[in-house]
């Protein structure tokens, strides 16, 4: 792929911060955004601040997308997806590589269905990010961890492709032959994470001083049996690191996903737990603890909704 015009559908912290190492590399980049983040970055530039390395960069935008573009990165939230395929589907054509950055497993489905002439590949990151707010991206650490792979034989090309451009923006991306075992086991732990540190409304190791420690480690062995169940069973080494932080009694760790509830905002419950708890179901899988946290998550949501004007 000798030129590649990317589309990175916002310039939040996970697309705002990867679209602008690739812009800064030289990358063909233009970032779909609503108009008073157009104004925004107009503005003051596309700014990050990061412990390697701040930036200030003139970006291209653009708040409808008229053209087609090689490659398309959809890094929204899980709720916003219907709507983030509308807005990039006018650049979705014959081939677009679609790189997806949600997490979970359920919007590669949804994704095919929608955009069935795109090449949907397998995709995952591993970043701390926040958008400050004046609009600033700022990265809260020095993980800047992104794989994507083929999902079927056919797309290893363009998976390939796709790396070597992205590989211009000094962040190391991983050509994965494994994605999906991948994405699988991220689910299990995000499920795992994000279900016990709602569920008590604490760190991971405050749970776990207090004896939750054997509640966390029961919720992992849930969900890591729906995955071998789903045909993805984790790995040893995946499942012994994940006990590990699920009950460390120093972490101060707290998943996104409570960070959301603190605030008063939408999370990604029904993507996440609500999804993993509907495979149990379909495997005959009890999940009492997944199905506590899911329940917990949907009291918090219906609340929010009356809470609303």
């Amino acid at each position: 792929m000798e030129t590649c015009r990317i589309l990175i559908l916002g310039a939040g912290g996970i697309g705002g911060y990867f679209g602008a190492r690739l812009a800064g590399a030289g990358v063909d980049v233009t970032f779909l955004v609503r108009p008073r983040r157009a104004a925004e970055l107009a503005r003051q530039g596309l700014v990050v601040r990061s412990p390697l390395g701040d930036a200030r960069l003139v970006v291209t935008t653009t708040d409808r997308a008229d053209r087609r573009y090689d490659a398309v990165v959809i890094a929204c939230k899980a709720y916003d997806l219907d709507a983030a395929i509308d807005a990039v589907h006018p650049a979705v054509g014959p081939g677009t590589i679609v790189l997806p950055l949600l997490n979970g497993v359920r919007h590669l489905d949804v994704l095919d269905a929608r955009l069935p002439e795109a090449q949907v590949l397998g995709g995952l990151c591993h970043i701390g990010v926040a958008v400050t707010p004046e609009g600033a991206i700022q990265h809260l650490n020095q993980i800047q961890h992104l794989a994507l792979g083929p999902r079927t034989p056919a797309q290893k090309p363009p998976s390939e492709a796709l790396h070597a451009v992205l590989s211009a923006g000094g962040f190391a991306p991983v050509l994965s032959a494994s994605i999906l075992q991948e994405m699988w086991e991220k689910f299990v732990f995000i499920a795992s994470y994000a279900g016990i540190t709602t569920l008590f409304r604490a760190p991971i190791g405050t749970i776990a001083r207090v004896g939750g420690a054997t509640i966390a480690s029961g919720l992992l062995d849930e969900c890591a049996a729906i995955a071998t169940a789903s045909g993805f069973p984790p790995g040893a080494a995946f499942t012994a690191q994940s006990r590990a932080t699920l009950t460390d009694m120093a972490s101060t760790g707290t998943a996104s996903m409570l960070r959301d509830m603190q605030r008063g905002a939408r999370t990604e419950q029904d993507h996440i737990l609500g999804d993993m708890l509907a495979r149990a179901t379909s495997c005959a899988i009890a999940a009492p603890i997944l199905r506590i946290a899911h329940t917990n998550l949907q009291a918090y949501e219906a609340a929010l909704a009356t809470s609303r004007p």
